[in-house]
């Protein structure tokens, strides 16, 4: 499927600027929508000579309008690291409840398809290893961490009702721990966070004893698959993640080596609520949207490090 217009709410984020330009270049004209709350502009920087490209700085709980039809609305607005959400959080509650709201009245006015970008933290710390799409998860509505979880939950909800009531046209994506260039040094993920102190030679902060695990997905990846499910009339929701898991130790070691630092690994407190495990089972993905991944991780850490060391990030 080929679309004209695409709206990207959170498109100078992380996430939403690689999306931006993936669609650019197949064609497709893009309105990014940001508050630039967790976004930068500089993300999209390349991007505003670009033919199609429009940047409209807006908070998506509030109603915002594009200027033109859109026939593809990609809802990715949303603070997803825990330096943000923990320092925001009735803004990360407020866009997934409001500005999910205002992103499918949006896409039901102009006929167009819907996707959301969800997470791996509906399912909590599962009690279910692999995670499928039909695990309900285990979420402490009331922990550090719901304010992102809940959102995101509550934006599912919202977007499965909004297809039944209205018809709308909807999809929803999780996504498994996405990562690479433009990831900001200090937003509290593991990746980021570690190749910083890496390169800055500062331990790496390893929590808990380091053996709980993540399942990295680089962030060209998980682009190809939000493409494929936007092109598809699935209605989800549809696992994006990588299914080779890596112990948080582990990372650490590669960082050290990708980077040649001599830092040390410093254990510290593990959060509370974090995940034991994280690992989806993609075999949706692969059956309805011939999608897996295909970047190893030692590559995808090594494209992430060279770009920081280039940046600064």
């Amino acid at each position: 499927m080929r679309f004209r217009h695409a709206v990207v709410t959170g498109g100078a984020g992380f996430l939403g600027s690689h999306v931006c330009a993936a669609l650019l270049d197949e064609g497709t004209a893009v309105t990014c929508v940001d508050d630039l709350s967790t976004g930068r502009s500089g993300n999209v920087a390349h991007l505003r000579d670009r033919p199609g490209f429009t940047m409209l700085r807006a908070d998506v709980s509030e109603p915002f309008e594009p200027g033109r039809p859109a026939d593809l609305v990609l809802h990715l607005a949303s603070p997803a690291s825990p330096a943000d959400y923990l320092r925001m959080p009735l803004h990360t509650l407020d866009t997934g409840s409001l500005g999910t709201r205002n992103a499918l009245a949006l896409a039901r006015r102009d006929g167009a398809r819907f996707l959301l970008a969800s997470t791996s933290e509906v399912y909590g710390d599962p009690l279910q290893h692999p995670q499928p799409e039909t695990y309900w998860g285990n979420v402490n509505p009331v922990g550090p961490r719901s304010v992102y979880d809940e959102a995101k939950r509550f934006a599912e909800a919202l977007t499965t009702a909004e297809a039944a009531v209205h018809g709308t046209d909807t999809g929803i994506v999780r996504l498994f721990n996405t990562y690479g260039p433009r990831m900001r040094g200090y937003d509290g993920r593991a990746v980021p966070t570690f190749i910083r102190q890496a390169l800055a030679g500062e331990p790496l902060t390893v929590t808990g004893d380091g053996r709980q695990t993540r399942s990295l997905t680089y962030v060209e990846d998980t682009v190809r698959g939000i493409l494929a499910m936007a092109g598809s009339e699935l209605r989800g929701p549809v696992n994006l993640g990588n299914p080779v898991e890596i112990t948080m130790l582990d990372l650490a070691h590669t960082v050290l080596r990708l980077t040649g630092s001599r830092s040390p690994v410093r254990m510290v407190e593990r959060p509370t609520d974090d995940p034991h495990v994280r690992c989806p089972d993609i075999t949706l993905a692969r059956g309805k949207l011939q999608w897996e991944p295909r970047v190893p991780a030692e590559e995808g850490l090594a494209a992430t490090v060279a770009w920081f060391r280039e940046t600064g990030g």
